[in-house]
């Protein structure tokens, strides 16, 4: 039977109490800016949420999984912020609605401070406005907290390796908004024109659209994975945007890409 969040709360408290209070105290090492980490070096994973149980039960879940490790986690939107500065996290595992500062909030932040991060929202939320604005922020990923424990060390992979998710409820709403956007731009006046990418580019970024990860776009178009990484960087610098979801949201607006 699959394993919920919502049922496994009474199990976090179970396994808090008999680990080790020395263990829950041990400081995590971190890597100075700008240090190369190895290849094979664990996925470092910051937890943010307000409730302090959820925080200790998703960290003790993923860190039993090989190539995860936990590297902090903050009850706030100011705490998380100053926790990414510290500890350099690769994903981060963040609430929406926290109190002091939001999810979506500091999620424009810990862009600013560690712009190689990538950002999972992990709510109960399941507001059409709330996956919107995080995907303005720059998240990488919006999924509901009623999804699977296997399933999060599985999306802290993918997001990792370049993938965006969305939860499936999610993503109906999201293609919904795209249309109406594409609708809505064939009526609102001419403005700027949009930056032109290059082909190659604009093949990328259909391809981005598709779900695809670098690997896997780098197979479909016989280039290199750097290469591939290379012009999405280029991509959102020319659309002056944050993330692979905000290019594809953009695209559709701007009729660059369609939505079939």
């Amino acid at each position: 039977m699959t394993r919920h969040f919502r049922w496994r709360t009474r199990s976090f408290a179970r396994r808090l109490r008999v680990r080790k209070e020395e263990d829950l105290s041990e400081t995590p090492e971190t890597v100075e800016p700008g240090e190369q980490r190895p290849a094979d070096e664990s996925i470092r994973v910051l937890v943010v949420d307000d409730h302090a149980l959820f925080r200790r039960g998703l960290e003790m879940v993923l860190s039993e999984n090989e190539g995860i490790e936990v590297v902090g986690e903050a009850g706030d939107g100011h705490e998380a912020v100053e926790m990414a500065g510290d500890t350099l996290p690769d994903v981060v595992l963040m609430d929406v609605r926290m109190p002091k500062r939001s999810g979506i909030e500091a999620c424009t932040s810990i862009k600013d401070v560690v712009p190689s991060a990538k950002i999972v929202m992990l709510t109960i939320s399941d507001e059409e406005e709330d996956l919107f604005e995080a995907i303005k922020a720059g998240a990488s990923g919006y999924l509901l907290k009623e999804i699977s424990i296997e399933e999060v060390a599985s999306a802290v992979r993918k997001v990792y390796h370049g993938q965006s998710l969305i939860n499936p409820s999610m993503a109906s709403k999201l293609i919904a908004e795209f249309a109406s956007m594409a609708k809505k731009g064939e009526e609102r006046p001419q403005q700027v024109p949009a930056p032109k990418l290059t082909d190659r580019e604009m093949e990328v970024l259909r391809l981005v659209a598709r779900g695809l990860n670098n690997r896997d776009i780098a197979k479909e178009l016989f280039i290199s994975e750097n290469t591939v990484k290379n012009h999405v960087r280029n991509i959102l610098e020319k659309l002056q945007l944050h993330s692979r979801m905000e290019a594809v949201v953009y695209a559709v607006r701007e009729k660059l890409l369609e939505i079939t």
